[in-house]
């Protein structure tokens, strides 16, 4: 499969900086798109079989995320070491960053797919599940959490990619990996022709396959050094020096996503309360609140290659002024975006789940939140730019403020003072919205990141 040539680096640290996002972040939105849309595509058909199915898949995708905090800090890790490197020409630097981060992956993922699948059965209980979801949900999790390893390769895989300044190859490989599923969905959860009927099983199975596709050529391409970097295998050397700078830099942001994953837990439970409809109306509605939000990562994302590279390079006011022009641009997205939420919220939910009480409650969550997603905007974009500089112990001590602080107990207090109770479960997460933006800013404002050594 012939992918596209080298992305040249200069182009990120010198010309227009509307133009050098606008190249970064399309593939990274149209390749976030395309890795959404194998969840989309999951719960399309797992939908057809029942509110109890989607519930039980929305609670596996919420015990999932306790796996990703180690997944998340190596990808902020290796996107911070890869894009500074390049940044300042040192290429065979940047090759030795990408190799550990891959190495690493294989070592954290094993680990991950291990102690996520003795706590399986435990999680579910400790979130309430009803004995037929957790029965599902169960099954489903321990499916995916057996491909883990592919995850964790096609992650940290991309992160590498996209820290040169490659954001081409993953969104090539994440389209690889969505037509597969599309095919694969069908035919393995409803028994389609010789394929066994595997109900909520066949969607694991199928996102596991189609993930284990991606991996497999985002790693083919990091190997032959079609890219800026060339994760040769003597790169792949046990290096723990470079490890530990990896992980100095990706352990707070391990931090942020753990606190991220045990809020989603919590929350969870607090939604479960309230019945199997309700967590059924929640997990649509998080499929499209990730949807709407890919947008701000996507540019994050960018953001992160821009600040990393420039920092590099030496143009510290070239990339702060790079960051906030992402942020700004995908507010503008948000505004529109949210609109169209808010006009269109039955219908949307339906599409998914047709059942009335699930609709009027995932409804109302859009209809809610939509509002707010500016504030997320700006906080996601910030955040993610910050990381790119290498500074990941600020963003992490927001993100616990703005969640373990404020969100978790205010949705504790309003499920029950306000009715309905799912109510003040979606102001609550509105707030932390608010709460972060602005602290976000005021920590990229103090500016301490433009003397941060990676």
């Amino acid at each position: 499969m012939r992918f596209l040539q080298r992305t040249d680096p200069a182009a990120i640290t010198e010309g227009s900086l509307v133009r050098a996002l606008l190249s970064l972040t399309m593939p990274m939105l149209v390749g976030a798109v395309l890795q959404n849309v194998q969840s989309l595509i999951d719960l399309f058909w797992v939908g057809r079989l029942g509110h109890v199915a989607v519930a039980s898949v929305a609670m596996s995708a919420t015990i999932l995320m306790l796996l990703y905090p180690m997944l998340m800090g190596l990808s902020t890790g290796t996107v911070a070491l890869v894009s500074r490197a390049i940044g300042a020409g040192r290429f065979d630097e940047a090759s030795a960053a990408a190799a550990q981060s891959l190495f690493l992956s294989v070592v954290l993922g094993g680990l991950s797919a291990l102690a996520g699948w003795f706590a399986a059965g435990p999680l579910f209980r400790l979130l309430g599940a009803e004995p037929d979801v957790a029965r599902d949900g169960i099954i489903y999790l321990r499916i995916f959490l057996a491909g883990s390893f592919t995850v964790y390769m096609l992650f940290i895989g991309n992160a590498a990619l996209q820290g040169a300044g490659d954001a081409h190859t993953p969104m090539y490989v994440m389209g690889a990996a969505n037509l597969l599923n599309i095919v694969l969905d069908p035919l393995l959860i409803f028994g389609i022709g010789p394929f066994p009927r595997m109900g909520v099983a066949g969607a694991a199975l199928a996102t596991v396959i189609s993930q284990a596709l991606a991996a497999s050529l985002a790693l083919r391409v990091l190997l032959r050094g079609r890219s800026n970097v060339h994760a040769r295998l003597a790169y792949w050397k046990p290096d723990p020096g470079m490890a530990w700078r990896i992980l100095k830099i990706g352990i707070p942001g391990s931090g942020q996503m753990l606190s991220r994953s045990l809020m989603s837990l919590v929350l969870m439970g607090i939604v479960a309360t309230s019945g199997t409809a309700a967590v059924a109306a929640y997990g649509t509605g998080l499929r499209f609140h990730y949807i709407i939000l890919m947008p701000a990562f996507a540019f994050g994302g960018a953001a992160a290659t821009m600040m990393g590279q420039n920092l590099g390079a030496g143009k510290i006011a070239r990339a702060r002024r790079g960051v906030w022009i992402a942020a700004w641009m995908d507010v503008g997205i948000m505004v529109v975006s949210g609109i169209v939420l808010m006009l269109f919220a039955p219908a949307l939910i339906s599409f998914f789940n047709r059942e009335p009480e699930v609709v009027k409650i995932g409804a109302q969550y859009l209809r809610i939140v939509s509002v707010f997603y500016v504030f997320a905007a700006i906080g996601i974009v910030l955040g993610r730019g910050l990381n790119g500089a290498g500074d990941t112990v600020g963003p992490m001590v927001i993100t616990i403020a703005s969640l373990w602080g404020l969100q978790v107990p205010l949705a504790a207090w309003l499920s029950r003072a306000i009715v309905p109770s799912t109510d003040g479960v979606w102001w609550a997460i509105s707030a932390a919205f608010v709460a972060q933006a602005l602290m976000m800013v005021a920590w990229f404002e103090f500016g301490r990141w433009k003397h941060k050594r990676v």
